[in-house]
């Protein structure tokens, strides 16, 4: 259960783009998700709160609501995951707008308990209409998360921030982020993904716009893909070869929730369809 050091795995990150090799990460909520990641080589291991919903067969959208106290639920989670990875960086999704929480205490917990960074989930920035104004107005705002990820920066934490917009992109760059993540809406397939979603195409135009704001602040800050359409290998292979600036993907239901929904499904409809019995001597 190392924990990797911020330098370290930013140039790891930057030495793999030099040879044209993008950067996976993907959500872990459960320790066998987290074993078979690393198995297959992933890059980077995501703790979210969601993960615990999304593997237990509801909405991964569920970590956005009052149904458990995100922070804690990520503590619990790292006792499953830590330890399990061996070769692996791994980061915490953290509720920055938490106003329960002394946040430079939980973020040198974090990196105690053998966290390598962090990322701002659940974060404020994927609710929109009147009620994101309303929590903006009150405090529960996108600006707590900026200063969350800029804490982190401060405690040398690897910082992976989702974004929703250009202005968004070029405050996590002012606040040290070394990964940005444009986020595209709630992952689309599966039993319980969602229905509505960017297309590919207009997903493409806005992490580019996005990552050249960022990019305007520092050069070195890497762009990730996440969400709304992009679920597939394939949907990610559309995305790299056609951005400008796309390093990446991350993965949540798409890389632990669809692979064992398609997986378990298949496994069983192969058990059901034996005609062992009927072919057997004296049936």
């Amino acid at each position: 259960m190392p924990r990797f050091e911020r330098k370290a795995i930013v140039e790891h990150f930057q030495d793999m783009l030099k040879r044209g090799e993008p950067i996976i990460g993907g959500g872990a909520g459960t320790g066998i998700s987290a074993k078979c990641e690393e198995a297959g080589g992933i890059d980077l291991i995501i703790v979210y709160n969601s993960g615990r919903y999304r593997m237990a067969g509801r909405a991964s959208s569920a970590g956005l609501l009052a149904y458990g106290n995100a922070n804690d639920i990520v503590k619990e989670m790292a006792l499953e995951v830590l330890p399990v990875c061996k070769k692996t960086p791994v980061i915490a999704g953290v509720n920055g707008t938490d106003p329960f929480v002394i946040m430079p205490v939980f973020l040198k917990e974090l990196k105690d308990l053998g966290f390598s960074g962090v990322q701002n989930f659940p974060t404020v920035g994927i609710i929109d209409g009147t009620f994101r104004v309303s929590l903006e107005e009150t405090g529960i705002n996108f600006s707590s998360e900026i200063d969350m990820i800029r804490q982190a920066h401060e405690l040398d934490m690897l910082t992976t921030p989702y974004v929703f917009s250009a202005d968004e992109a070029v405050e996590m760059a002012k606040a040290g982020a070394d990964l940005i993540v444009p986020h595209m809406g709630v992952t689309t397939g599966g039993s319980i993904g969602a229905t509505t979603s960017k297309t590919l195409k207009d997903s493409v135009r806005l992490i580019d716009e996005w990552a050249e704001a960022a990019r305007r602040i520092r050069k070195d800050v890497i762009i990730i893909a996440h969400g709304g359409p992009i679920s597939s290998p394939e949907d990610v292979d559309f995305v790299l070869r056609n951005s400008k600036h796309c390093n990446g993907f991350y993965g949540a239901s798409s890389v632990e929730r669809l692979p064992v929904e398609t997986a378990i499904t298949n496994h069983i409809k192969t058990f059901k369809g034996l005609d062992s019995l009927k072919d057997r001597k004296g049936a």
